[in-house]
């Protein structure tokens, strides 16, 4: 062979090796104020700054929204056709991107046939392993999945080969759908005396549903003139085949009116209307009337696994698939490794890495039948996570949302292992973070503010960790701040007594909460504490629980109308100008009829991405010229919801320009929860997390209850924001109330009057109560990993939030 030989390098750096910086410049997304920043690729960069101060739009909506948007256009547009068509961000340059992966906050599907297994591919695999493994054999794959119904049909088919022929043929297919619950592992019982009064009849107004007048569609025009019923007969006096058709008719066509309509029983009508949609985006009183006439139990047929029989009874070494999915995945990690069958070995190696995936991001005590809408925002990210840490892509760019959400400060560390092997691959990770010791791992910091909504939106910092602790930024000034133990704590005004709670993994938990004080539930990730507080506390009309769900709210909705503010500042501009209210909503008479009330104008370009441009009759103020005629204290209408939150707490305050009592005090609430920078029209889509989480706080904090339960109520706050948090709770327990929060952040421990810290691990590991005291006796025994960790974290010598 001819000795190979190699061509000399040129002296100096290759030209490719010297793109090693992503390059923004003139970025204004919403309240960027024309940022422009180089960020090191193949380093960890960590975004922080006050919650509203432009993080999100800088990391999500410019960087990560235009790498998404270039790897769009590569495809064909017959496939671009497909999917969600992007705007090009509002940035001048963007140079040097790589492709992004978001890992985000957003909830997983609430459906209710979606479950862990379902959402990542571990439920996949498990059901070919049962197809090949499993005896008795009762099918292929599809015959274990719960989505996919059994299926037979016979008839005749022509088969067109040489003369045309009619041949009669059969088709069947196994499915694993439970056909009682149809797949959902519960079924609904409806309670008939809260859809009508029997002893009225249908044109009397017997329906008691909301929205069923006597006089709607629904009611006179199809159910009353049906032919079926007799609406002038009291509901109680219907013969046996009136009833069967008024609750169980299958849907049929009928003339009312000269018009076709199709007439449905009540029963499957109410299934369709109500119980189809997901519960938390329904409208309060919608919601409040399915809690009241729906009850739901466990299917009795397929005991709550949503499988057929056939699917249950195939099994492997003693385990069928329903048993594989209700284990905590640890311990079916255990039971996959101990399979030993080289027929299916790689399916094995896939699912035992995906499982071991689970546990290494700390999920090991959940289980593949959880539902996914029960996952918290911190759980769901870590979920989406899992498909990531075995890849093999490099020169990728991650972009995390807060992924220490839901962490307890034990599992922290664990996570910024993780962001530490994802850089270390050679991928760019860029995150989204408050925690200190998250940011404490950091190769590079910006710190964007100085304030929030239009005082925010410049780089107030970048550079390192110890540069950002020396900086004079917000940040900075309380990078290193503790709250301390309080001398003294409340006494209680009495307790809610739990007895034998046993939801989810607790174990036959005896627990007193105390009432009138700042009581914090804590513990790992996973070791019971929102079962203890959703799952033991009934939710009656003295108890408000403010969740972690998302507020669902579309460009239309703003801080005023989610809040109830509108319907006050509407009438009151009725009043002064002697006119209807409904003229000062964008959404109804007053709209500007070129946008109807948007704002702007959106032009749809197929393929491409939707065009908006600022509407040219209104100019963006979404009303029609007529309406902005009126005025309220020299104000009209869009002037006011261009007004912040401070700005219109002093206008409609008892020495502003228009007193208006009913306004000025959710005004105050939601300066009470520090968002009084917000605009009043600001759209909900441009809130961030931990806005969004405050104003649903703020909402909250204007119903009667004497207890509220809090489901970390820190989740976005940065560390300044906390100090006011903790004011918040004090004033909520001074005026009488008593708040129960579910809460990791150790300075929201350090402040309370009692703590209860549940463990002492995750799943069948914890669901016990380690300790019950005050935060000073917590720190004193450190006999828990939390009292460990607040013992850490007090002991430090450092300034101090609170004395």
């Amino acid at each position: 062979m001819a000795p190979r030989t190699k061509t000399p390098q040129p002296p100096g750096p290759h030209a490719a090796d010297s793109h090693d910086l992503i390059r923004v410049h003139g970025a204004r997304e919403n309240n960027l104020k024309d940022v422009s920043i180089e960020l090191p690729k193949r380093r960890l960069t960590v975004f922080t700054g006050v919650s509203g101060s432009g993080k999100s739009s800088l990391v999500f909506a410019t960087i990560a929204a235009e790498s998404q948007r270039l790897i769009n256009e590569t495809y064909p547009a017959f496939v671009q056709g497909f999917m969600p068509s992007q705007a090009r961000p509002d940035v001048d340059v963007l140079d040097g991107l790589t492709t992004a992966i978001i890992v985000d906050q957003q909830r997983m599907g609430s459906d209710p046939r979606s479950t862990v297994g379902t959402a990542t591919d571990a439920n996949a695999m498990l059901r070919i392993l049962f197809s090949r493994l499993g005896k008795p054999h009762i099918g292929p794959p599809g015959a274990f999945a719960f989505n996919v119904p059994s299926v037979t049909a016979s008839g005749a088919i022509t088969v067109e080969r040489g003369n045309k022929k009619t041949e009669k043929a059969t088709f069947s297919r196994t499915g694993g759908m439970c056909p009682r619950c149809e797949g959902r592992g519960s079924v609904s019982d409806i309670d008939l005396t809260q859809l009508y009064d029997d002893s009225k009849s249908i044109a009397e107004g017997a329906f008691t549903i909301p929205g069923w007048k006597s006089d709607s569609w629904w009611t006179v025009r199809i159910y009353a003139e049906s032919g079926f019923l007799d609406p002038n007969k009291p509901i109680a006096k219907f013969t046996k085949r009136e009833m069967q058709d008024f609750l169980y008719k299958e849907p049929t066509k009928v003339k009312v009116e000269g018009s076709t309509l199709t007439f449905e029983g009540l029963i499957p009508k109410i299934q369709k209307s109500f119980l189809s949609k997901d519960r938390e985006a329904m409208q309060p009183h919608i919601r409040e009337f399915v809690d009241r006439a729906v009850t739901f139990a466990t299917c009795p047929e397929c005991e709550g696994t949503r499988l057929t029989e056939g699917a249950r009874s195939s099994k492997i070494k003693k385990i069928s698939i329903a048993d594989a999915c209700a284990m905590e995945i640890r311990d079916l990690a255990e039971w996959v490794r101990g399979l030993n069958e080289p027929s299916v070995a790689p399916l094995l190696e896939a699912l035992q890495q995906t499982l071991d995936s689970f546990v290494e991001i700390g999920l090991g005590y959940i289980s593949l039948d959880r539902p996914s809408g029960t996952l918290s925002g911190g759980e769901a990210q870590r979920v989406k996570m899992i498909r990531h840490l075995g890849s093999s892509l490099t020169d990728v760019t991650y972009v995390f949302d807060e992924p220490t959400i839901g962490l307890h400060p034990h599992d922290i560390q664990r996570m910024n292992d993780l962001l530490l092997r994802l850089r270390d691959k050679g991928n760019t990770v860029l995150v989204v973070e408050h925690k200190p010791e998250a940011i404490a791992i950091a190769d590079h910091v910006v710190d964007l503010g100085p304030g929030a909504g239009t005082a925010g939106g410049t780089v107030c910092f970048e550079g390192t960790l110890e540069g950002l602790r020396a900086s004079d930024t917000v940040t900075g000034r309380h990078l290193d701040d503790r709250a301390v133990l309080k001398d003294e704590v409340r006494k209680p005004t009495g307790a809610l007594e739990i007895r034998g709670a046993t939801a989810h993994n607790l174990q036959d938990v005896d627990v007193d909460v105390p009432l009138g004080v700042l009581t914090v539930i804590t513990g790992v990730a996973g070791s019971g504490k929102s079962s203890l507080v959703h799952g033991s506390i009934p939710a009656g009309e003295n108890v408000i629980s403010v969740d972690q769900s998302p507020i669902k709210g579309s460009r239309r909705s703003n801080p005023a109308t989610y809040t109830g503010l509108l319907e006050p500042i509407r009438k009151a501009f009725a009043k002064a100008n002697g006119v209807k209210p409904a003229l000062f909503s964008a959404n109804s008479e007053g709209a500007c009829p070129t946008c109807n009330g948007a704002g702007v104008i959106f032009t749809d370009l197929g393929v491409m991405a939707s065009v908006s441009s600022p509407c040219e009759d209104c100019e963006g103020k979404r009303f029609q010229p007529l309406v902005l005629d009126y005025h309220l204290g020299g104000r009209d209408i869009s002037e006011v919801l261009a007004m912040s939150v401070a700005e219109a707490e002093e206008f409609f305050g008892s020495s502003g320009e228009a007193p208006l009592p009913a306004a000025h005090k959710i005004l105050d609430r939601l300066a009470d929860v520090g968002l009084g920078y917000l605009s009043l029209g600001q759209p909900l889509t441009t809130l961030s997390g931990g806005e969004r989480q405050r104003l649903k706080l703020a909402t909250h904090m204007g119903d009667k209850g004497g207890t509220y339960v809090l489901d970390e109520p820190t989740t976005g706050l940065h560390l300044a924001d906390v100090e006011q948090l903790l004011g918040l709770l004090d004033r909520l327990v001074d005026s009488g109330k008593s708040v129960i929060v579910i809460e990791h952040h150790q300075a929201v421990m350090a402040h309370a009057d009692w703590v209860i810290d549940l463990g002492p691990g995750a799943g069948h590991d914890g669901g016990k109560i380690v300790f019950e005291g005050t935060p000073a006796d917590l720190v004193a025994a450190r006999s828990t990993l939390t009292g460990e960790h607040l013992a850490e974290y007090v002991g430090s010598e450092a300034r101090t939030l609170s004395a």
